[in-house]
């Protein structure tokens, strides 16, 4: 394992600590926002919300400006088929890969990505990483990207069960 893995798998150590003791949406939210990206090594994050048939970007940490603060139909957007299919979606290559808009990417300097549903049985969030360049995505960081999300997905189910209770 190289020493970036291992920092890697040690924050998402730290993370999922931290998620445990999460109390809200808003500091979940924050805790993968400030977080994820050095997790996955990547360029940027964003942290997507299902409101209904939409999706919300309701948080960021990249490089440049995104998404955040935008809706967009579950169905017109990548993390959308992420959490609609319930499966991680890895794209080297934004360019040539059916499931998302290319022109919305054109503006940005995004190449590659991985969008992971979050929460089961039925998703109610999807984490991305951007990169600027192309990559494979090692399976490591695959695995890390999925990991934070199962975690962020207990968090938001406890949170929740909290709040009925």
């Amino acid at each position: 394992m190289s020493e970036d893995h291992f920092q890697a798998d040690q924050r998402l150590v730290r993370v999922n600590r931290r998620l445990d003791a999460a109390r809200s949406l808003d500091e979940v939210v924050t805790i993968l926002r400030d977080t994820a990206r050095q997790i996955a090594g990547s360029d940027g994050i964003a942290v997507v919300l299902r409101e209904g048939d939409r999706c919300h970007y309701v948080a960021e940490d990249a490089i440049g400006y995104l998404w955040r603060g935008n809706r967009f139909p579950l169905d017109a957007c990548i993390s959308g088929w992420a959490m609609l299919n319930n499966e991680t979606a890895v794209v080297p290559d934004i360019e040539v890969d059916p499931r998302l808009p290319a022109a919305a990417y054109r503006h940005t300097s995004m190449r590659s990505l991985v969008m992971v549903p979050i929460g089961s049985p039925e998703p109610v969030a999807a984490l991305g990483a951007y990169w600027c360049s192309f990559v494979s995505v090692d399976e490591g960081t695959v695995y890390r990207l999925e990991a934070l999300a199962e975690a962020t997905g207990a968090a938001l189910a406890r949170i929740q069960g909290n709040a009925l209770a």
